[in-house]
């Protein structure tokens, strides 16, 4: 059955995808750190369900997510705009319009944070690969992917927030 049998387009314009409406899963005091992050869930226009794709705008002062690494999941990213600040737990790197940058499963702890007056713009892929886990190195948190598919987070010590 193809995509647009099923009522999903063949294509979109992507900044026309409705922006989520909810920035983050994460409970707080994470929550409020995601306030000026803005994600619009492109590969879920077309129905993708072994990867997802989002364009995301990142506001001065914006993080894409909490430092941390996926058990099971590889990411990518790519910068269309803007100059983000690439931070691991091996460094920083300066990222400009053009760059990109992949994180392997079970590797460098990441995120990007926009240190600059001007908003950054990316596309982020990651694959949906069940099972996953993610860790935080820097703050109190752990997530697990649950079955539904919706990820169920707790403090490092396994109780819930």
């Amino acid at each position: 059955m193809s995509a647009e049998s099923r009522g999903l387009p063949l294509a979109v314009e992507a900044a026309a995808v409705p922006p989520r409406t909810k920035p983050s899963n994460y409970p707080e005091p994470f929550f409020s750190r995601m306030l000026k992050r803005e994600k619009r869930a492109l590969g879920d226009q077309f129905g993708l369900k072994n990867f997802g794709v989002n364009l995301t705008r990142l506001w001065p002062g914006g993080e894409s997510a909490l430092l941390h690494r996926h058990s099971k999941q590889d990411e990518f990213v790519y910068i269309l705009e803007g100059r983000p600040t690439l931070i691991t737990d091996a460094g920083e790197i300066e990222l400009a319009p053009g760059m990109c940058a992949g994180f392997p499963a079970a590797g460098v702890a990441h995120h990007l944070v926009n240190r600059t007056d001007r908003d950054v713009v990316y596309l982020e892929v990651g694959d949906r690969t069940p099972g996953d886990t993610g860790t935080y190195p820097a703050d109190d948190l752990e997530a697990r992917l649950g079955a539904d598919g919706r990820w169920l987070f707790t403090h490092k010590d396994g109780t819930s927030y």
